[in-house]
C-alpha cells in the first residue's frame, strides 16, 4: 500500500496507485481469508482508516472494493473466518488503528512534542495492542487463560505484523531515495 501512497501522493500516478492498490487488496483479502488474526488487523485498519476520514484517493477506494468483494468470497462464503470471530478483539484493534490515524500528520499532536510525532509517526498504539494481545497469546498457550469472547492472537502475528512494518517502511525509504 506504501507505494500506491506515493504514487498518489507523491506522484500523482492516480492509474499506476490503483494497480498497485488493487494489487493490495488482493493480498489482504487473501491473508485476512485465511488467517483470523490478519482479518483482525486487517479489517481493524480498514474501519479505523473509514472513521478517522483516511480513505482520501480513489486508489483508496478501489483497494477497499476489491479487499470487501474477494474477503466476502473467501472469506465469509468459502472459508467463513467470521465463525469463531471475536467482536472485542476487532474493537480493540480498530480502536488502537484508530488513535494511530488520529495521531498521524496531525500537526496539534506532534507539536505538543517529539515523543508524540515519533510515536504517531510510527504508529505505534496499534503496535502495542498487537503485542500485548500476542503475549496474551502466548499466555494462554502456556495456562489456557481466557477471557470471555475475547480472542487473543498468536505470538508468530505479532512477528509478521512487525515485519509488514518494517517493509512498509522501506518501502517508503526505496520510494523517496529511487523513485521519487
Amino acid at each position: 500500500m506504501k507505494f500506491s501512497d506515493d504514487e498518489y501522493d507523491k506522484k500523482s500516478n492516480k492509474m499506476l496507485a490503483v494497480i498497485l492498490g488493487i494489487f493490495c487488496g488482493i493480498t489482504i483479502a487473501y491473508l485476512a481469508s485465511n488467517d483470523i488474526n490478519a482479518a483482525y488487523i486487517f479489517l481493524g485498519i480498514l474501519v479505523a482508516t473509514g472513521i478517522s476520514f483516511k480513505i482520501d484517493g480513489i486508489h483508496h477506494i478501489v483497494t477497499l472494493l476489491v479487499f470487501l468483494f474477494l474477503f466476502v468470497i473467501w472469506g465469509i462464503a468459502d472459508t467463513n473466518i467470521l465463525a469463531n470471530f471475536s467482536l472485542i478483539t476487532l474493537f480493540i484493534c480498530i480502536f488502537s488503528a484508530f488513535i494511530d490515524e488520529i495521531g498521524n500528520d496531525n500537526p496539534l499532536i506532534y507539536k505538543k512534542s517529539k515523543f508524540f510525532k515519533i510515536f504517531f509517526d510510527y504508529r505505534f498504539s496499534m503496535k502495542i495492542v498487537i503485542l500485548a494481545l500476542a503475549l496474551l497469546g502466548l499466555y494462554q498457550s502456556w495456562t489456557g487463560f481466557t477471557l470471555l469472547f475475547v480472542d487473543f492472537l498468536s505470538f508468530l502475528t505479532f512477528i509478521f505484523f512487525m515485519l509488514f512494518e518494517l517493509f512498509y517502511e522501506l518501502a517508503g525509504f526505496v520510494f523517496d531515495k529511487y523513485i521519487l
